[in-house]
């Protein structure tokens, strides 16, 4: 192809590409950046509500009714702290409390009163209190021939002295979240509420209907909601679950619309979504899609066949180990649509061609200079981690998979960061993180399986030996020196679990009481070989810092480089901080000739049963169903019960749960899912193709009004 063909082939690329990646819109914005959302637009789609009706940091307003809830996302729906979220965002509450003899994950549960509710173990609210700008304090006289790992060290010593003279002695817990890559950093203070009560979940049937079948598909059918009821001291301050403790109150709660909506009608969302890359490089895309995405699909599906097995064993051990496969099996089938996305986006090609295009939009030959630089440093810099990917997933990914090895390491982390002074220790093991860790230490007896544990530990440590040159965990390599290995593997798991004391709660109580000397010289094997990681894990940190560094070095000038080429306001990437997303009802058409209506309908439910898991439709629905008793939550067009319905809403993992939010400021449905065409949104965002799926409020109500007659908790709510 000569010069002049190859010039107008790029410059037809950029034009038929890069509009997608310049109009798609799909802000995550934060709440303080409201202005620059385009609420001309919003107001055209049906929003009657101000800026400041939805956010007002010196009042009250819409969003104060809208808390993080482990993770995920909540509202409140009640003067007295009554919580509305996902049911699989309250999933781990249901499943602590479910045994056998009386199983909450299948069979559902119902507090009739408030002397009925039970601990939600492990949760927790968090109420946003301020929010503050600290840039300055963070970066200001950083010097330029500063290392990357010195200029991380550096940054993260400032946040945790802010985060300390915030905190001092007060009800509150903080956090400094990093947006546009380092550009800015914004100080978040929560007020945390500790003592979290499950008021109601429908049963698995229809909280979990579908299962991992349906799960990020369209069309779905699933009643995917929970409450839970939020508790304070007699005084109003934090306390963990007490019979003393009394109903908080909170700044604002959500009516719930049974209304309805019209395909077009405007989606308001607000929610905590977790982490997303829309900025990302074309080295970090090609470094997912040839080297991570491979590991961790080829990991998890080991891991949900060794938990299938152990599962098998027994129903309680069943019971203890749902969470678990839940979480593995939500990830492993977002990753592959993830995957899929990139390879359908051409987004590799894409981030080259948009690099290309801003590289040749730049103004001065210093800006363009730089940029230059800035994309080699880029590759140099994942160059660099490609070289110990293997060993450095591996050391991740273990700990992780094995909650009795994750408690060791843990342990004897806290002995060796004790020896510090509380502002040179890691962040995660200092003392304002000692309650936590503690309440975590005991919560994990709950669903502690040492079985899986080995069995994970074997196949961990069968993959890690057979690491090529180059890539070996020398400290693995040491400890099986000399030996067969196939012979030896399975017995040293074996030994290592038969003589650990880490499955013994009281136990673990006493090793963070040891010193390290301590530890070392306990003779635990499992502790044993947290000791032999250690050092492992301590050179990845460097790794992980030196690399962070670097793209906090690199990733500023990029994003302003693009936000002069755009020349419009670009939002932050996700980042577990409020935000806020607007969009539309509205179907969509995924491939040729296949078109998606934008709502399913209790019919559909029917439709779907097949009599076996995950299929079936408890007795009380299909009598609902038949009586058609639907009084005013039909659908006013077809006249059934609508159950989900898809919006152009962005969302992604810390979503869940998240209010859909009308023009008038009424809940209508929680968002749940998005669609596995469109969970490539997490580092690129399709219009035509992400979908975000929403179970209607009017289900909801249903549900708890006609089917299952809940009168104390539909007589709490506030129905419009």
């Amino acid at each position: 192809m000569s010069s002049f063909l190859r010039a107008v082939f790029f410059v037809f690329l950029i034009s038929f590409f890069i509009p997608s990646l310049l109009m798609a819109d799909g802000g995550m914005w934060p709440l303080y950046d409201l202005n620059k959302v385009p609420l001309k637009k919003v107001t055209a789609a049906g929003l009657e509500l101000t800026a400041k009706e939805v956010y007002d940091p010196n009042g009250t307003a819409l969003a104060d009714a809208i808390v993080n809830l482990r993770g995920g996302t909540s509202s409140f729906v009640s003067a007295d702290g009554l919580i509305i979220t996902n049911h699989h965002v309250a999933f781990g509450a249901i499943q602590k409390q479910s045994s056998v003899s009386q199983n909450f994950i299948n069979n559902g549960f119902y507090a009739e009163t408030r002397y009925a509710e039970i601990p939600a173990i492990g949760y927790y609210a968090k109420v946003t209190l301020d929010v503050e700008d600290v840039t300055g304090r963070v970066t200001a006289d950083i010097p330029e021939d500063i290392t990357d790992l010195d200029r991380y060290k550096l940054k993260e010593r400032r946040i945790k002295e802010i985060i300390a003279e915030k905190e001092n002695n007060r009800d509150v817990e903080c956090k400094i979240a990093k947006m546009y890559g380092g550009m800015k950093y914004i100080l978040y203070t929560y007020f945390k509420i500790k003592d979290i009560r499950i008021v109601y979940a429908p049963p698995g049937s229809i909280g979990n209907f579908g299962g991992d079948i349906d799960n990020w598909m369209w069309p779905r059918h699933v009643g995917d909601f929970a409450f839970v009821r939020a508790y304070v001291a007699p005084d109003g301050s934090s306390a963990e679950y007490s019979t003393d403790n009394v109903v908080y109150h909170p700044k604002r709660f959500l009516p719930i619309s049974s209304g309805g909506f019209s395909e077009g009608d405007v989606s308001l969302m607000i929610g905590f979504p977790g982490k997303t890359h829309r900025y990302a490089s074309s080295y970090e895309i090609d470094y997912l899609l040839y080297y991570y995405f491979p590991l961790y699909l080829e990991t998890s599906e080991k891991r949900i066949a060794i938990l299938e097995e152990v599962a098998s064993i027994d129903p309680e051990i069943s019971i203890r180990l749902a969470s678990t496969a839940s979480g593995i099996n939500n990830y492993l089938k977002k990753t592959h649509g993830i995957k899929r996305g990139f390879e359908r986006a051409r987004l590799l090609e894409l981030k080259q061609i948009d690099e290309k295009a801003l590289w040749t939009s730049l103004d001065t030959y210093q800006e363009t200079d730089s940029f230059r630089q800035y994309l080699k440093d880029y590759e140099s810099l994942y160059d660099g981690k490609i070289k110990s990917y293997q060993k450095d997933f591996y050391l991740n990914t273990l700990p992780r998979s094995c909650k009795m090895l994750e408690m060791a390491i843990k342990l004897y982390t806290w002995s060796v960061e004790r020896e510090k002074s509380d502002m040179e220790r890691e962040m995660g093991f200092q003392d304002r993180d000692i309650e936590n860790f503690l309440r975590d230490l005991k919560n994990d007896q709950i669903n502690l399986v040492p079985e899986y544990d080995r069995r994970i530990l074997y196949y961990f440590l069968d993959k890690i030996v057979q690491l090529p040159s180059g890539q070996k965990i020398e400290m693995i390599e040491n400890l099986f020196k000399g030996k067969d290995i196939e012979s030896y593997l399975p017995q040293y798991a074996e030994y290592v679990f038969a003589r650990s004391s880490l499955n013994n709660l009281d136990a673990r109580l006493k090793m963070f009481e040891m010193t390290k000397s301590d530890l070392e010289n306990l003779h635990d094997p499992l502790m044993n070989l947290a000791v032999t990681l250690k050092h492992e894990l301590d050179g990845l940190k460097i790794r992980e810092k030196t690399f962070n560094g670097a793209k906090e070095r690199l990733e500023p000038g990029f994003i302003r480089a693009l936000m002069k080429w755009k020349k419009t306001e670009m939002h932050p990437d996700a980042n577990g901080t409020k935000r806020f997303n607007w969009g539309t009802v509205k179907g969509y058409q995924p491939r040729d000739a296949i078109s998606y209506y934008h709502i399913t309908t209790l019919s559909g439910v029917m439709e779907k049963e097949t009599l076996n898991e995950p299929f079936i439709i408890p007795l009380e629905l299909k009598q609902a169903y038949e009586n058609r008793d639907f009084s005013k939550y039909a659908d006013s067009k077809s006249g059934d019960i609508p159950v989900n319905f898809i919006t152009t809403n962005s969302g992604t993992n810390g979503n869940s749960g998240s209010p859909i939010i009308n023009g008038k400021g009424e809940l209508i449905g929680l968002d749940f899912d998005t669609s596995l065409d469109g969970v490539s949104a997490d580092y690129y965002y399709n219009p035509d193709w992400a979908r975000s799926i929403v179970v209607d409020s009017r289900y909801i109500l249903f549900l708890i009004d006609k089917v299952y007659k809940l009168d104390n908790l539909m007589k709490e709510l506030t129905i419009h």
